[in-house]
């Protein structure tokens, strides 16, 4: 146990100091002043298989493209909240013990504060150069308040397959794209340098968790994970429904209905969150 604990103590200490090393600003760092290009993807076809709607001209898939990344800026914008608040949450084992322990998660915490920021920052900013009647429909604190309902161990694992996936989806497909937009880009890049240490800290405290646990609630709660999982791919599809449909209201052309149904049936073939968190 003694080996354990120096083990712990040692990497939340890595932590702090990566947070130190990497920390950014939201104007000096990512925006420094500029805007998105509108004639850029914002997502790798890796990710939107935009590729998969031949009948689209390459204008019309870097609308759709932009729309999906919109919506994908936003997905983070909402999972945060509870990430933030599970976190802060994790704080209390801590407040008159272990103070490296505690500095690296209430860093986390502030990173994360940060993000949510960045996120609305970028809805704020797509509201004014494209079309109008865009609408994300999960609202963040509805969602927060039902998966923070879940057992620690469930929510715990679930936010570490999103820091998990968030890093795969920049290092294997956004980063080195040369037809995305380059602001959208680094966006992606400051983001996925502060999530590096959040999943460490994620590796951290899930283990801390599952160790208090006997297999029943073990069982249970990844009878949890699977209900929480279901629940975000409700969502998103609901959301792809929404994004289809504002595609369609500023095309400037008209789609028969078999190609109306080909974009929502792959729309919803690329949002399940079975398919944005790793397997196996």
């Amino acid at each position: 146990m003694k080996n354990a604990k120096k083990t712990s103590v040692k990497s939340y200490s890595q932590c702090i100091e990566i947070s130190k090393r990497v920390r950014w600003d939201i104007d000096r760092d990512v925006f420094r002043g500029r805007s998105f290009e509108s004639d850029r993807k914002f997502l790798p076809d890796g990710i939107t298989f935009i590729d998969t709607f031949d009948f689209l001209e390459p204008r019309e898939k870097v609308f759709l493209s932009q729309i999906q990344g919109r919506t994908y800026a936003n997905m983070f914008g909402f999972v945060e909240r509870f990430i933030t608040a599970k976190i802060l949450e994790q704080t209390k084992d801590f407040w008159l013990g272990d103070q490296i322990a505690l500095e690296a998660l209430v860093r986390f915490c502030d990173e994360e504060i940060k993000h949510q920021l960045l996120f609305r920052r970028i809805e704020s900013m797509l509201q004014q150069t494209m079309p109008a009647n865009y609408k994300f429909h999960p609202d963040p604190n509805q969602v927060a308040v039902a998966v923070l309902s879940k057992s620690s161990w469930a929510v715990l694992a679930v936010i570490l397959e999103i820091e998990l996936f968030t890093q795969e989806h920049y290092k294997a497909s956004i980063e080195h794209d040369p037809e995305l937009s380059e602001l959208y880009k680094d966006i992606f890049l400051f983001h996925w340098k502060e999530e590096t240490t959040h999943a460490i800290m994620d590796e951290l405290e899930w283990p801390r968790v599952d160790a208090s646990l006997i297999s029943e609630e073990r069982d249970e709660a990844v009878g949890e994970v699977i209900e929480i999982i279901s629940d975000f791919d409700s969502i998103l599809k609901q959301q792809s429904n929404s994004d289809i449909d504002y595609f369609l209201a500023h095309s400037t052309r008209h789609f028969n209905q078999d190609k109306v149904n080909h974009l929502v049936k792959e729309s919803h073939d690329t949002l399940p969150v079975s398919k944005r968190f790793p397997q196996g």
